[in-house]
């Protein structure tokens, strides 16, 4: 795909070539840390690869009994560097009451890892239009969709380009939606080093050093985010979850460079979606979910809400959660989510 509308970035091609053999990780290894990921979750789910177009595969989990088979499925996004086993938490109540459908993004996870569009909008357009493809062999004629970070992106980027498969967006934390604010003052400009370190690292993918830290990367995993312990203290006790994000992120670094190429400056989105609300369907409902410990400005929840006065847009923060809030309050989350859409069928 990548050929016909641009090339990958070739500027540091070396690294993937000699690295997976300096990181102690496999595909096998991975399919294994996400098994044990999901050793807690009690309902019944199949597990498969999708096929779609240039031969590429979206991995997803199937959760779908009886009871629910004829309600409106939902559809889980993960957020950059991320995968389905992370929903851990949440698969078992989310498909209480519809199908529910959790797959690894393309690029991600256990799926098909391609070249991408170097172009924002052509790596924007891949993600969606892979979503559509996967929609089409699944057979589901619409859906609810729920993204985190950069899921949440892709869902309303999918919705806008198909508004009638999606009956609600749900999105949480959602990465790329405001401008790069201009918070660079006349009289205090941009210190020299700190425009000369940005020069040297822009070339690298987000992920890069924990790649060249090779087998290090499962310790510095555990060092550096101690808290993914703490999100999942309720199913384990060991280092399941750093394990299973150390496997996910050391791959070839596909999904992440197209990451890369849709941001600018300190992770702003080259494309800000709130540029292109107006064009969302007003008939789509949309849920907004923030923790009140994150980082993330909720300020595009407000401007979304601004921005569709005729449309339903309700913002829900969830206390004592950060950016992983469907981690860090699993229940509070669940319920949350459950009742924002117990109007659809």
């Amino acid at each position: 795909m990548a050929e016909q509308g641009g090339t990958a970035n070739r500027g540091w091609c070396w690294i993937p070539n000699w690295l997976p053999s300096w990181c102690p990780t496999s595909t096998n290894q991975l399919q294994i840390a996400e098994d044990s990921m999901l050793r807690c979750v009690n309902s019944a789910f199949t597990k498969q690869f999708i096929p779609i177009s240039s031969g590429n595969l979206l991995w997803t989990l199937t959760f779908c009994s009886e009871g629910v088979k004829d309600k409106t499925p939902m559809v889980l996004l993960h957020g950059f560097g991320g995968g389905v086993g992370l929903w851990a938490q949440n698969l078992d109540a989310l498909s209480q009451r519809r199908p529910v459908f959790a797959l690894d993004l393309l690029g991600f996870g256990q799926s098909t890892r391609p070249l991408f569009y170097t172009e924002a909008q052509g790596a924007e357009d891949q993600f969606v239009e892979s979503i559509e493809q996967w929609r089409t062999k699944m057979g589901l004629e619409s859906m609810i969709l729920l993204g985190h970070n950069l899921g949440g992106y892709v869902a309303v980027s999918y919705s806008i380009r198909y508004p009638g498969r999606v009956k609600h967006i749900i999105l949480v934390e959602p990465w790329g939606f405001p401008e790069r604010p201009d918070t660079v003052e006349p009289d205090r400009p941009i210190p020299v080093w700190i425009k000369a370190l940005g020069a040297i690292f822009r070339p690298f993918n987000p992920l890069a050093g924990l790649r060249l830290v090779g087998p290090l990367g499962p310790t510095l995993v555990q060092t550096l985010r101690p808290d993914f312990k703490k999100k999942f203290s309720s199913m384990f006790s060991d280092n399941t979850v750093s394990q299973y994000i150390y496997h996910l992120n050391v791959q070839t670094p596909s999904g992440e460079t197209a990451f890369k190429n849709m941001t600018g400056p300190c992770g702003w989105a080259k494309r800000p979606m709130l540029h292109r609300m107006d064009r969302l369907h007003p008939d789509i409902p949309i849920t907004i979910i923030y923790g009140s410990r994150s980082s993330i400005d909720s300020n595009s929840g407000s401007a979304i809400k601004d921005m569709r006065p005729h449309s339903h847009v309700e913002i829900i923060t969830i206390r004592g959660a950060g950016h992983y809030v469907y981690a860090d309050q699993a229940e509070d989350f669940n319920n949350r989510v459950l009742q924002a859409c117990d109007k659809v069928d």
